[in-house]
This record gives C-alpha cells, structure tokens and sequence, in this order.
C-alpha cells in the first residue's frame, strides 16, 4: 500500500512525470549538426516539389502549340489537375506521418512525384498530360506534413520555429530555381538531343520534363541517410489537457467566424496572387515582351530565389520589431498593409517599360507577396488554443491551396481567352486578377483588426 501511495501522489515521484511535455529526441539534444544537416535535406526536397509543380508555367507556349490546346485548357494543368489530387492525397499523408516512419513516407513520395514529372515529358495528348499532373499533385502532398514533423523531433522547442522559416522558404528557392532550371535545359536543348539518343526524338519540353524528374530520385537516395527520429512526448498545453473534436472545433471557428472567416478568405485571395502571377508572368515577357524562354527563366528564377527568399525571412523580423514597441497586433497589421504593396507592385507590371522594366516591377511584387507568407500563421496561431492549432492550419493549407490553384491560373486563362480573346492581353489579365485579389485581401485583413485584438486579450486573460 505504501508503495502505492507514492505512485500516486508522493511529491517524490513528479519529476519523473514532469518533463515528457518538453522532452525532445535523441537526435535534436545531441547532435545538432544532423539536426541542421536533415533540415537542409528537408528544404531542398520541399524547394524540389515546387521545381516540379511549377516547370509547366515556362514551358506554356511549347506546351500549348504542341497539343494544340488554350490558354484555359493549360490553366486547368497548371491548376485543377494538381490541386484536386492534392487537397485529396494531403490528409492520407498526414495521417501516415503521425503513424508511420516518416523518412520512408517521404522517399516514397519523391519517387512517385518524380516518376510523374518524368511521365509529363511522355506525354503525347492533352488527358495523359493531365493524368499525369494529377500524380505530381497527389504525391507532393507528403511533403509538408511529413517534414514539419521531421523538423519538430530534429530540433529543440526553441529552434524549431527558426527551422521552419528557412523550410518555408523553400517554396521561393524552389519555384525560382525551377525556372533557372527548365531556362537551362531550354538553352542546351539542341545539344542534349544530339548527345544522348535517348532525347533525340523528344521534344524540348519534353526533355525539361524527363531531366527534372530523374533529378529527384538522386534526392531520394541521399534521404537513405536520414535516421527516423524518435518522436517528441508532448502534451496538450490547454488547461484541462483534453483534445478538440472535429465538431468542437468546428464550433469553436464558427462563433469566432467574424475574424477566420476575413483571415481564411484574405490568405485564400492572396494564394491566388501568389499563385496565379507566377503561372503566367513567364509567358508574358516572352508573348509581350520578346523575352527568349531561356533568359526569362534564368532571370526570372534568380529573382525568385534571391527576391522570394529574403521576403519570407524578413516578415517575421518586422513583426517582432513592431512588437516590441507595444504594436501587439503587428502581424495582421503589417499583412494588411502588405497586401496594399502587392496590390501597386502587380498592377504596375504590364505598364513597366520594356522587358528590364517588368523584371524589375516583378522583383518588386515577388518580394511584397511572399514578406506576409510566414506572419500569416503567425497571426492564427497566437490566437488560437494550443489544443486546436493543428485543426486551423490544415484549414490554412487546405483554403489557401484550394482558392489559389483552382482560382488564379484559371482566372487569368478565361479572362485573356473569354474576356479579351487575345494572347498578347495575358499582362492585363494579370493584373486585373493579383490586383483585384490583393485588394479584397488587404480589407479582409485590415477590417479583422478589432477582432483580433479582442481575440488576444481573450487569449491572455485565459493563459493568466
């Protein structure tokens, strides 16, 4: 009896029980160079997902001669094909990451994205070009779920958010370099037809294609040294230490619809910029501007990459700046405030004057739309019991990939097929788009204000 008195309530026995909320995995307390070695392995196939995903927006003209296909048609590839497998295979993959090993999971996934991008440049119809984008966009949903989780167990609670910024930022790396790459291929395309047979009756599309899928699975192998962590005990840090039901939290959003609601809707607006613009800015300085392919990915790419990069670094920096001067509500404010640059900046991109002109405006509005990417979870996150935080940012993904990829490259597409029916107006249909979505993004953000203010008071007076 004695023995079980101190079982079950003997001061003595707390701190053997205490310290499973904060433990952190082998790997993260002990060898913080495998930590930073992993994460740059995690980035690097995150910024791969995004080569693969956005290759097709170079290679649009080449695309649509050789299959005689429109502008509309393209954009469904470049959006529907993708996002409907994706937003369908994203909760398998989570629900693998948390029962499964995690590495193999995301193996197995490269692999599969890889084998489809290589099946892209097989592809000699408009369905099988469409099948076989349905397979990226299926296979790349590993790839968030799986590396955040990763991520948690490779380091410790206070460098954790620090990893995360740099993995997101693999997004930038990786759209950026996927033009740098196909521009590449594109320029050395004569010269790889006639050195390998293998290419020789591919066209160089095609070719763009197969070389960046057999890239990955390089990746997939050199992941075969990354050990599967042990995965971090925590607790749920709400008071009475119970987890939200799907119905629970679902109410819980509902009664504080009139800040998510105008949070939800403004990131799905401003995917739609960060997503659309992307897809058809390549074709417009090559249509509009008599920009070669080539150079437009390479300049294009660099841009993104140096641009992209630096922007999704900097905001949380900002926001942290302004906090500190008693601005508690910076980072909603600093994404309203954002969106009204993202809003000048891609409007001002078909009036710029020659091709240096819109390279520079492009610049400009890369930087302005991806400075908010990572203050956009910030703002949901600080307001939002730890208990349900992961219930709201699968709602952030699954809105922001949902609206953006189903509505911007579209959008653009019907506008110059539909509305202009002139290739040469897809600048102005792009403007017309990011800036209409920029602009109803920034009267979200800034209109949900008061609530959110209301909501961090509300927050701390039930931490105090």
């Amino acid at each position: 009896m004695k023995s079980t008195s101190r079982q079950a309530g003997s001061p003595e026995q707390q701190p053997a029980v205490a310290p499973a909320p904060h433990r952190r995995s082998f790997y993260a307390s002990l060898d913080s160079t495998t930590s930073w070695y992993v994460l740059g392995l995690l980035t690097l196939s995150y910024a791969l997902a995004y080569v693969d995903r956005q290759l097709l927006n170079l290679l649009v003209d080449p695309i649509k001669h050789a299959l005689s296909i429109s502008d509309t048609q393209l954009s469904l590839l470049q959006g529907t094909a993708f996002v409907s497998a994706y937003l369908i295979a994203a909760p398998i993959f989570g629900r693998l990451a948390d029962v499964t090993n995690r590495r193999n999971v995301l193996i197995f996934g490269i692999c599969l994205w890889c084998s489809c991008t290589a099946l892209c440049g097989h592809a000699n119809t408009y369905l099988e070009l469409f099948a076989a984008r349905v397979g990226v966009g299926a296979s790349e949903a590993c790839v968030f779920p799986v590396c955040c989780s990763l991520i948690w167990d490779y380091f410790s609670t206070k460098r954790a958010p620090r990893a995360i910024s740099i993995f997101n930022a693999g997004q930038f790396i990786g759209a950026g370099f996927s033009l740098v790459a196909s521009g590449l291929v594109l320029y050395f395309a004569n010269g790889i037809r006639r050195s390998i047979p293998l290419f020789q009756d591919y066209s160089t599309w095609q070719i763009a294609f197969v070389l960046v899928g057999l890239a990955g699975l390089i990746l997939a192998l050199v992941l075969l040294t990354v050990r599967e962590p042990t995965r971090s005990v925590t607790l749920s840090n709400s008071v009475d230490g119970k987890s939200f039901t799907f119905a629970e939290g679902a109410r819980y959003i509902w009664r504080r619809r009139a800040f998510y609601g105008r949070m939800y809707l403004g990131i799905g607006m401003h995917a739609i910029v960060t997503l659309g613009t992307p897809a058809w800015l390549p074709s417009f300085l090559i249509r509009c501007r008599g920009v070669p392919p080539s150079i437009v990915g390479y300049r294009l790419g660099m841009i993104a990459v140096l641009v992209g990069t630096t922007g999704v670094l900097l905001g949380p920096f900002v926001v942290r700046f302004f906090e500190r001067r008693g601005f508690a509500d910076a980072a909603l404010r600093i994404a309203g405030f954002s969106e009204i640059s993202v809003f000048i900046s891609c409007v001002s991109i078909p009036f710029a004057p020659g091709a240096t002109g819109v390279f520079i405006a492009a610049g400009v509005a890369i930087f302005f739309f991806s400075f908010p990417v990572s203050i956009f979870a910030a703002a949901t996150q600080m307001i939002t019991p730890g208990r349900l935080r992961g219930f709201v940012a699968s709602l952030h993904t699954f809105i922001a990939q949902s609206i953006g990829f189903g509505v911007g490259p579209t959008a653009i597409a019907l506008l110059t097929d539909k509305v202009f029916g002139d290739a040469q107006m897809v600048g102005y249909s792009m403007a017309i788009v990011s800036g209409t979505a920029s602009a109803i993004a920034a009267c979200l953000f800034l209109s949900a204000l008061p609530r959110f203010r209301a909501m961090l008071r509300e927050r701390k007076v039930e931490v105090t």
